[in-house]
């Protein structure tokens, strides 16, 4: 395939670049800084800026899926609305290029832990991160609303660690998946594994999905 890899130098992207060029697909990494990347006969490095709509739009045309592993920066004052911004345009670009299958990889935070009650509105759940896992679970919402695109939404393990690719690993869908009394863990290989799957033969289409060990 041709993929089109949003914030592919980032924690969650890097490992989902890897795993792409792995099974041999044709990646265009769209980023801030294309000069981080290794080259590859595979890979196309592209500068690019998730805001500027009409652009990326361009850039995204042509592709057969495009992958979002958008994410502002944890240390940004205003994560949750540049979050939300910067998804709303690629949703819009997407559709601008006639790129059908859009996966965009989010939070934990909007995963059920009890009926009505998600992980963000626990009391235990980080402050430094609520900013935004609130920015994912709006932009969750954006999706469901969305009929145009066939789009898949990744919740990762409540835990998303540094560790091997093993390829063995639980799905589920809207409920936060437990080992015991404690929340799942996954590494970010393995979710690179269960995206690429999901690019690659969807099971998904127009539904979240979470994965744990």
């Amino acid at each position: 395939m041709k993929i089109a890899l949003i914030g592919a130098t980032g924690y969650v992207g890097a490992p989902l670049l890897q795993e792409a060029l792995q099974r041999g697909h044709q990646v265009t990494a769209l980023v801030r800084h294309p000069e981080k990347l290794a080259a590859h006969p595979r890979l196309s490095a592209v500068q690019a800026n998730v805001q500027d709509t009409a652009k990326l739009a361009e850039q995204l045309r042509g592709h057969d899926v495009v992958i979002s592993a958008f994410n502002p920066g944890w240390g940004v004052a205003d994560i949750r609305e540049q979050f939300i911004s910067g998804s709303r345009s690629i949703i819009a670009a997407s559709k601008q290029a006639g790129t059908q299958r859009l996966l965009v990889v989010g939070g934990a935070g909007s995963l059920y832990v009890a009926p009505g009650l998600q992980l963000i509105d626990t009391a235990d759940f980080p402050a430094e991160y609520r900013e935004g896992a609130e920015g994912a679970r709006q932009v969750l919402d954006l999706l469901r609303d969305e009929q145009a695109l066939e789009w898949t939404f990744l919740s990762p393990a409540a835990l998303l660690v540094p560790g091997p690719r093993t390829g063995k690993f639980r799905l589920g869908n809207d409920e936060l998946l437990m080992n015991g009394d404690e929340p799942g863990s996954v590494s970010v290989a393995d979710l690179a594994v269960a995206l690429i799957d999901e690019a690659e033969q969807p099971q998904h289409i127009r539904q979240r999905f979470t994965l744990a060990y």
